[in-house]
């Protein structure tokens, strides 16, 4: 008979299962069981996710693994291997059938039919004859032919918004990295700021006025008048340390804060601006200064900043480059300033101080300083401009004047000024009041700044489109400063609270050098501190070119 060997049998006397187990099994995941479980139920998979400490008796709560080698079990995702697997959608697709659908005239062509075919007696139930009948169905074309072209504007105004890329805006000045960043806010935030409108007093005025000429607030399209070029007269802006009478009056210790209308005005209009744009503040002990860059675009008037679509810049060699526009605009307005004079032989006014900037022919433009009480301790000076004088029911009125100008119809999406000025020049002052809100605004504040009695705005247009350097006036208006800034919506007391809230920040900075930007792209003004040699370059720049200028006059002589 063939042998046979017993086994050794491990028993164990507390449970189920070997005391010991074999080489072989080893390392090999083992899960314990007690002598309570049912036979043929070894290994419990998921005895660790289903135990719960407040779940009831009654439900058959089980008993943690302590030993936690049921984690060898359980399941576990492997993302790798999932992503081996791609579902195939294996459903019909649907056919659209959008080209199946009739179009709009189709479909008013099938509703006219379908209405004559129910009630042909239409216009006879109405107690019309077949003429009247006829009329009636021709203004009803009429009319559905207009409403085709005003559908069909506003779809290709609706695709040109969509096709064309929005082109990013270069700052008007390089950050660098030895800047640092104080303050930054949004000019939302502007238009919440409020103040009460502060005292005014003028200090000094200077230069001298001609009376306004009267006959161009009759002139119309058909008696229109040529603009003039007026290059004999030398129109300057001197910012504003560079302002002799500030100087004295600073060292006088006549105010705190010292500024020209031209950079208070754009920071009261500063919430409507679409363009970017720098100003320079200087803080010397206790004293603010509010500057410009010499090398800046500050002076330069805007044209379609605010519009919907303004002035494209990708062809820089354009006559309607924004850069070109601008400046056009701006030698605009600086004639109309002396086209609107009479002679000076007829009517000057001199004031007690002479005009303090130097120059061979200087424009006659009056010039008053003018000291606003911001607080009991913060008083304001400022250079205001004048640039006629106008007698009206024997009372002398001051006037500050300014142009608005057309340039392109067609590329602007305005109506041609020629046509509509003299029978809808409200609604062309409307448009510009949206298309040029910021520049307005600034005119606006300029004025009132000023205590101009009159406002004129006059309206100038290209004698050819094509040619930027011919104009003609159509019309001018006469407006109050104050009514016209309630009439556009203009918040005085907000305008003050805007330079309020920038004084207080500079005044409770230490003394030194800052930068006040927008952003070119986003509606965000942030304030840098900078070196105080910050911008010396451009100066030197500046007077060598005009030492250049010198020698080349004096070569040319």
């Amino acid at each position: 008979m063939a042998s046979y060997k017993v086994p050794g049998v491990s028993v164990n006397p507390t449970g189920w299962g070997p005391t010991t187990l074999p080489k072989q099994f080893l390392n090999i995941p083992y899960a314990p069981f007690g002598k309570g479980d049912k036979l043929g139920k070894a290994a419990d998979f998921i005895s660790q996710n289903t135990t719960s400490v407040n779940r009831p008796a009654r439900f058959g709560n089980r008993v943690v693994d302590p030993s936690g080698v049921n984690a060898e079990f359980q399941y576990k995702h492997d993302a790798v291997e999932d992503m081996s697997f791609q579902l195939v959608d294996t459903a019909k697709a649907i056919r659209s059938n959008t080209r199946l659908r009739p179009t709009w005239g189709q479909q008013r062509y099938q509703a006219n039919k379908y209405n004559n075919r129910n009630n042909p007696n239409a216009g006879k139930d109405k107690g019309m004859t077949p003429l009247e009948n006829t009329q009636m169905k021709k203004g009803q074309q009429k009319l559905n032919k207009r409403w085709d072209r005003l559908s069909n504007a506003r779809r290709m105004i609706g695709t040109k918004r969509r096709d064309t890329d929005v082109k990013e805006r270069i700052a008007s000045v390089q950050v660098d990295t030895t800047w640092t960043m104080i303050e930054q806010f949004e000019l939302a935030q502007l238009v919440k700021l409020q103040a009460n409108i502060p005292a005014v007093e003028d200090l000094k005025t200077c230069g001298k006025l001609y009376k306004y000429d009267d006959t161009y607030d009759r002139i119309t399209t058909r008696f229109a008048k040529s603009l003039g070029r007026h290059d004999d007269k030398e129109f300057v802006s001197v910012t504003t340390t560079d302002d002799p009478v500030i100087e004295g009056l600073a060292t006088e210790g006549a105010a705190t804060v010292f500024a020209t209308d031209a950079i208070l005005s754009h920071l009261m209009a500063s919430p409507r601006s679409v363009y970017p744009w720098d100003i320079l503040v200087q803080r010397v002990g206790n004293m603010l200064f509010f500057d410009k860059r010499d090398a800046a675009t500050f002076d330069l008037l805007t044209v379609n900043e605010t519009a919907i679509d303004p002035p494209n810049a990708d062809d820089p060699d354009s006559i309607n480059h924004p850069d070109r526009l601008s400046l056009e605009a701006t030698l605009i307005n600086q004639n109309f300033t002396q086209q609107v004079l009479r002679a000076p032989s007829e009517f000057t006014k001199e004031f007690d101080h002479p005009n303090p900037f130097s120059g061979e022919n200087l424009a006659p433009i009056a010039y008053k300083y003018r000291r606003f009480q911001l607080s009991d301790s913060i008083q304001l000076v400022t250079r205001c401009e004048l640039h006629a004088i106008s007698t009206k029911n024997g009372n002398e009125q001051t006037v500050a004047a300014f142009a608005l100008n057309e340039w392109d119809p067609k590329l602007s999406g305005n109506v041609e000024w020629r046509k509509k000025i003299d029978l809808q020049r409200g609604a062309l002052l409307a448009t510009e009041l949206k298309n040029n809100s910021c520049k307005i605004a600034k005119w606006t504040h300029s004025a009132i700044l000023a205590g101009a009695d009159q406002m004129k705005l006059g309206f100038v247009t290209r004698s050819n489109i094509k040619d930027p350097f011919s104009h003609t006036i159509l019309a001018t208006q006469s407006y109050n400063p104050v009514d016209f800034a309630n009439q556009t919506s203009l918040n005085l007391n907000n305008a003050w609270g805007i330079i309020k809230m920038l004084v207080d920040i500079f005044l409770n900075q230490p003394e030194g050098k800052y930068v006040m930007m927008k952003d070119p792209n986003k509606p965000v003004v942030r304030i840098y501190s900078v070196p105080l040699n910050t911008f010396d370059d451009e100066d030197e720049d500046d007077d060598e070119d005009d030492e250049q200028d010198d020698e080349d006059e004096d070569t040319d002589v």
